[in-house]
Order: structure tokens, then sequence, then C-alpha cells
């Protein structure tokens, strides 16, 4: 089985090849598991991944067609679509964002296409899809209204996505991912990205800046349930999804005030206090225009997992990266 991972040099996408590697195999197009005999990584940074005869690892653009030809070879079986430019960026360059989240996915779409093979098709959809005057609880059958190009781009992906599942070229499957925390390395050009650093960055003993208010309501999800969920849609036979192609996924719901109190909880005062609140409107009006919760009866239906509680996810990041901190929290 030849599987290839878009994105596949970020922290999401070596989290998802180590466990594929680990794991050694994932289901075929009959729903039988097979041996993963080759795994392809596509990105435009190196691979991080330790050596591996099974792992070719592509440097290069998904913008740029011969890049795709080359990692996506006709006997592909399965691809995870987790390459994108995030929402601060593609809201600040609309070319860009155009390029790399929609043509790059319908360049994709349509190698896949010509291959033949009719893999099965992950793409990592967003809950920026929705935007606007949205009900208190965002239902399954929600209309996406989004109030920004990255929503509206991945919008036209899950669209054109399920087009190609519907024609019978790729066995296609969007999950629309809730905001991944804790990230992590360095801080990003997401919109999203302080609800990981307002943790992780006191964590580690330095100042991070919130520019939202503490009311704000985000729907979360930790970065080893978003590789579970991940690989969990890939295994789902086509008959469970039919017609209906996008997901919304499961996840938590906490305001950005909670999040700094149950740091405190986890670390103390001291560590809580790292966090400055200095407001920027830009960001905030991007994140302002996501939904805070959702009901997700599908995707639990479906057997997809949401956490538990955010101690638990302040908890795994402070193992994952071995960082020493004392717990008393109890949410």
């Amino acid at each position: 089985m030849k599987v290839v991972i878009t994105g596949g040099a970020g922290f999401l996408g070596t989290a998802l090849a180590q466990t594929l590697l680990e794991s050694r195999s994932l289901p075929g197009s009959d729903g039988r598991p097979q041996q993963i005999s080759q795994l392809t990584l596509i990105d435009i940074a190196p691979s991080r991944l330790a050596p591996d005869s099974r792992v070719r690892a592509l440097v290069g653009s998904i913008t740029d067609p011969n890049v795709v030809e080359q990692a996506l070879e006709p006997d592909t079986d399965a691809i995870f679509h987790l390459a994108a430019v995030v929402s601060g960026q593609a809201e600040a360059d609309f070319d860009l964002g155009m390029r790399a989240n929609f043509d790059a996915t319908r360049l994709l779409l349509e190698r896949a296409r010509h291959g033949g093979r009719k893999p099965r098709f992950v793409l990592a959809s967003s809950v920026a899809v929705f935007g606007g005057a949205l009900p208190t609880m965002v239902e399954d059958d929600t209309a996406p209204t989004p109030q920004s190009s990255y929503g509206t781009q991945k919008l036209l992906c899950e669209l054109l996505m399920s087009d190609y599942s519907r024609k019978g070229f790729v066995d296609g499957r969007a999950l629309r991912m809730p905001t991944i925390c804790i990230r992590p390395g360095a801080p990003n050009k997401a919109a999203s990205s302080f609800a990981s650093g307002i943790i992780r960055e006191p964590l580690a003993g330095e100042t991070a800046v919130c520019p939202v208010s503490p009311d704000t309501l985000m729907w979360l999800m930790s970065p080893s349930c978003a590789i579970g969920n991940l690989l969990h849609g890939q295994s789902l036979e086509p008959e469970a999804l039919g017609n209906a192609r996008v997901i919304n996924m499961p996840g938590l719901s906490i305001s950005v005030g909670e999040m700094v109190d149950a740091l405190e909880r986890f670390a103390g005062a001291a560590t809580a206090k790292r966090v400055r609140w200095e407001p920027d409107p830009n960001i905030a009006r991007i994140v302002n225009s996501w939904p805070g919760r959702f009901a997700t009866p599908r995707a639990t239906g479906l057997g997809f997992k949401a956490d538990a509680n955010f101690a638990d996810i302040i908890r795994a990041h402070v193992d994952a990266a071995g960082l020493r901190a004392t717990s008393n929290a109890t949410t």
C-alpha cells in the first residue's frame, strides 16, 4: 500500500507519519488492512523523521504540478491532505491562499483521478467554514457561511472533494477539525496560534500575548486526538458516509479565560501571569467569527473522539515536551 501525506514535515504530518510507520498498515479500498510499503511525505520543508526504508520525503510545493505528479504515483492508495496556508496568512495574501489551499487541492484530486486507483482521500478541513450570524450551538445541518478567505477556501475544497467522490474519482472524506491545541514549536501565522502559545510559552518560562478577550470561546482538539481522528476518518467505509462526505469533528468547548485558569491550576499563578492580554482587532475578528460550540452526533455515531477536558491536554503537552510541572487540575 502506498500512502501520501501533504504537509508531511509539519507537526501533525510528522506525528501522523510516525504513527503510520509504527502501525504498519491501513485499510485498503476493500476495507481490509494492508501493509504500508511506501509512505510519501511532501512539504516545502525537509522531513524530520528518522530514516526508514518505507519513507519517501519530497521537498516541494503542492502548487507545482510536477511535484504533485512525482508525489502521487498512479498506484497511490491513500492520501492525507494536511498542507495549507494558515488562516492569518490566507487572509493577508488572498492569491497565496487560493493557490496553496484551493488550486493545490484541485491538482491533488486531478492527479488522483487520473491515477485510476480511487484512493481514499482525507481532507483536513476546518471549523472556519462557519461564521457570521450562527446559532449558539452549531448542528450537523448548520449551513457554512465563512467570514474569512481561509474558511472560504476550505469550503471550496470540501465541495470539490465531494464532487470527485460523487463521480467515483476518489473516495473522499473531509474532517472539519477544531483548533489544534497545544501545538509544539514556534508560533505560526494562524489566527488561532495564540491558543497554543498562551499555554506553551508560559509553561516554558516565557511570556505569551493573548490577542483576544478572556470570554472568547474556542473549539479545541489535542494533537493526539487529531491523529486518532484522521486515521479513523481514513478507515471508514464509504457506505458509512454515503453522499455526506463532510463531517464536523467533535471537540472541547472552552473560553480563553478558562484555558488560562486551567493553566494556573496546573502550574501555578506565576506561570499563568506570564500571559499578557493585548487585544488585536484583526485576529479577534477572524477568531470571533468561528463557532465555539458544536453538537456532533454524526461524528460521535461514526466513532470519532473528543478530548475529555483541558487539563488532560495540558498534561499531555507537558509529558510530550519533557517539561516539569506540578498538576492539581481537576477540570
